[in-house]
């Protein structure tokens, strides 16, 4: 398992700002360092030097002094920072820092606005901006240009997920856009009605979003690397014949856990929503990520059925090693061509797509290649799929939702397929076809190594497997920029799902030292240890082990410890001296400087016993709350047992139970350790936590799956008990406890 070489360290992950740990960043210097910002000073054509303060409007052009600036943003996202307005000017930040807070290892805590941008014919470039909610907002800029700069490290959430289980409340929605809500998810470009834009060299890095484009039409984004954050890379919305070429948009991802779970979360490194038509998407890279490639029509086009986000091209993309889909377009017209998409779950998920067409794509060692539900008169034509679960999968089902707009405003029949000249090399099932019709599939297709040709679950009419058709001529192809980078991972590079390795704050980037858990046989717990080539870790400490055995003291390392059998905390405490490397909070190690790292684990098991009602409107939870509670007291409907609370409900939680408007009532007694721990809790919807007979979590509405958390000191034996309620739709119930060091 080689690590990638450290030349991947120094191009491939581009890092031009200067070191931050050269200011020391103290809460005390900070603060000496923001009264002294007014003192600070740039210079700007014709000689003129104006200081750099709160609140400045800059009007001409200026090259900054190369420096690192301490500017607090209030954390108000409508006042930044900085604004930068008129028309043809150039703010050359020339290396310099703009940095917004001092606690770098808290970036779910940025707040505010680093730098808004108005009027036309504006450039900004070589610029380092972190610490922020959102980097730089520009809002009606005619031909902005943002060229090479750095927007790496700014605001992005603490993940709730664990290992082992998925905290609902991760879940991403991005579909409402009409009053800036993307802006709650923070940003590091984020533009709106900014028409011919360029944005080319531009870094982003250990945040959420990368470049999010509202209104944003003929404009050019290229040869920027968009990587290792934990939401989306590049989104469109209501956004129009634009080029995104030659980026690099692996690990936008979150939603993960190899053998566990793989959702994404809708995470994307590509996200094209909301009427966001005629663009062109080639030569990017985008493995790795939630989606690589995900389209959805819109609201509008749910609602009434007319519209979509058509006549997008994506030509020669790479979408692999996508927990979902490499590609997922829907209810849309599209040219998919040329594109690799190996080890997704389904290469294509194209569900309601019509008029496309799939071309010359390769698509290997996914769970589905291409399927489709309720599509109508698509081409799918020279792709090459190989050990697929199962290559091409059409099917309709017997009825469609009722508040579809789409559905009741259109046909949406399974129909009218031409399915010609493609390769199935070692896929089990070729094709999977069901309540469709009119299918042309042509005698050019090529099987081999297959199981069964054709699966047919509900009979097909006008299904002909041996169509002779004449082929149109070959689609149009796209060229490459002639400065467009190769955008696609090195050969050398560290690849594959395995090797999507989350934490509370998103993927690893192979750059610093990190500790992963891998697998638990037993009592033997088995790590993963990665980091940079050069240089030399060892073990300093830990607790819950009775034998910790290591190989090499360089990485890529495996860590194999036996656990106590008593042990509830399980801790290993780690040094790494080599060299110069960043870390993924954007703090700069020096070369030969300890580096400390560590794995921390809280294993306290339950004696959960849990009871299910169903209320009504007299035992309405929010209504009437006595007579809800008063339910636990009548024999339960439904029982069990758990040493872990986790659940997650589409329907019916059990037997008996109706799937909405239910009651679910847990408690336990324990035993634990002195010690401060933190109790969360993960509801959807109403949840109340009491400790002891003391309230301690009151989130007790009609809401999304959402985290509450609370600090307390235990010791000895305690009683926990939980209220819970569903009013609708999915629910989920999730109790987590994790012990302070």
């Amino acid at each position: 398992m080689p690590y990638p070489p450290q030349k991947l360290n120094t191009h491939y992950y581009r890092n031009p700002y200067l070191p931050l740990s050269k200011t020391k960043p103290l809460m005390t210097k900070a603060i000496t360092l923001l009264f002294l910002a007014a003192a600070l000073l740039v210079s700007c054509s014709g000689g003129r030097r104006i200081p750099l303060t709160q609140g400045l409007v800059i009007t001409n052009s200026i090259t900054l002094k190369r420096d690192t600036f301490w500017l607090n943003d209030g954390g108000i996202l409508s006042q930044p920072v900085l604004t930068i307005e008129g028309e043809g000017i150039t703010v050359d930040f020339n290396g310099a820092v703009l940095a917004g807070s001092n606690d770098f290892f808290q970036p779910d805590a940025f707040s505010g606005t680093a730098i808004l941008i108005k009027g036309k014919n504006i450039t900004l470039k070589n610029a380092v901006v972190r610490g922020y909610k959102v980097a730089v907002r520009a809002e009606g800029v005619d031909s902005l240009k943002l060229l090479d700069c750095d927007f790496s490290y700014n605001w992005r959430p603490r993940l709730k997920s664990l290992r082992e289980r998925e905290d609902f409340s991760d879940w991403l929605s991005f579909h409402h856009n009409e009053k800036d809500e993307w802006l709650g998810y923070g940003a590091a470009m984020y533009l709106r009605n900014c028409n011919h834009a360029l944005v080319r060299g531009v870094t982003v890095t250990g945040g959420m979003n990368g470049l999010m484009l509202t209104s944003c039409n003929d404009g050019l984004f290229y040869n920027n690397s968009i990587q290792f954050n934990s939401g989306v890379g590049i989104g469109l919305y209501r956004s129009r014949r634009n080029r995104i070429m030659h980026n690099r948009l692996d690990w936008n991802v979150r939603g993960y856990s190899h053998g566990f779970y793989q959702r994404g979360q809708d995470s994307a490194a590509l996200l094209v929503y909301e009427q966001s038509s005629e663009n062109t998407f080639a030569y990017n890279s985008a493995t790795h990520s939630g989606d690589g490639f995900f389209l959805w029509a819109g609201q509008s086009t749910m609602d009434t059925g007319e519209g979509g986000c058509n006549d997008n091209l994506i030509y020669k993309n790479d979408f692999s090693y996508a927990p979902t889909n490499g590609i997922e377009v829907t209810f849309s017209r599209n040219k998919i061509i040329g594109n690799e998409m190996k080890e997704c779950t389904y290469g294509v998920w194209g569900g309601y797509s019509f008029e496309s067409l799939f071309y010359g794509n390769h698509i290997e060692g996914c769970r589905y290649g291409i399927a489709i539900e309720h599509g109508q008169e698509n081409t799918i034509w020279s792709n090459e799929f190989r050990n697929d679960t199962t290559g091409v999968q059409l099917w309709g089902r017997p009825s469609q939702p009722a508040d579809w707009g789409y559905a009741q405003n259109r046909d949406v029949a399974s129909r009218d397929y031409n399915i010609w000249g493609n390769t199935f090399d070692g896929v089990k099932v070729p094709l999977k076809i069901s309540a469709s019709k009119n299918l042309n599939i042509s005698s050019s297709n090529r099987y081999k190594n297959f199981e069964k040709l054709l699966v047919e679950e509900k009979p097909n009419t006008g299904l002909r497997m041996d169509a002779a058709l004449d082929y149109p001529p070959a689609p149009n192809t796209v060229t490459a920029l002639p400065d467009g980078m190769d955008a696609m991972l090195p050969e050398d590079h560290l690849r594959g799902r395995q090797y999507i390795l989350m934490d509370e704050w998103g993927p690893c980037d192979f750059r610093s030292p990190s500790i992963w858990l891998r697998t638990i046989e037993g009592r033997q717990y088995n790590f993963l240890l990665l980091g940079p080539p050069d240089g030399n870790y060892k073990i300093t400490g830990g607790q819950g082990w009775s034998n910790i055995s290591s190989g090499n003291s360089t990485f890529p390392a495996t860590l194999i410890c036996t656990r106590k059998p008593e042990a509830e905390l399980l801790t290993l405490y780690l040094e790494f001296t080599g060299q110069a490397f960043t870390g993924r909070f954007g703090n700069f190690n020096k070369k030969g400087k300890v580096f400390p790292f560590k794995f921390s684990r809280f294993e306290k098991k339950f004696d959960w016993q849990v009871r299910w009602y169903n209320y009504d409107e007299s035992s309405d939870p929010m209504q009437h709350y006595e007579a809800f509670k008063a339910l636990k007291n009548k024999a339960a409907l439904a029982i069990d047992a758990k040493e872990e609370l986790y659940y997650a409900w589409w329907d019916s939680p059990a037997e008996g139970i109706v799937a909405d408007k239910f009651a679910t009532f847990a408690e336990t007694e324990f035993d634990i350790a002195a010690g401060t721990y933190t109790l969360s809790l993960t509801s959807d919807d109403g949840a109340r936590l009491f400790l002891d007979g003391k309230l301690l979590i009151d989130h007790w509405d009609i809401h999304e799956p959402a985290t509450d958390e609370v600090q307390v000191k235990l010791g000895g034996k305690h009683h926990l008990e939980i209220e819970h309620f569903e009013a609708g739709g999915f629910a989920t119930l999730d109790f987590r406890m994790a012990m302070s060091e």
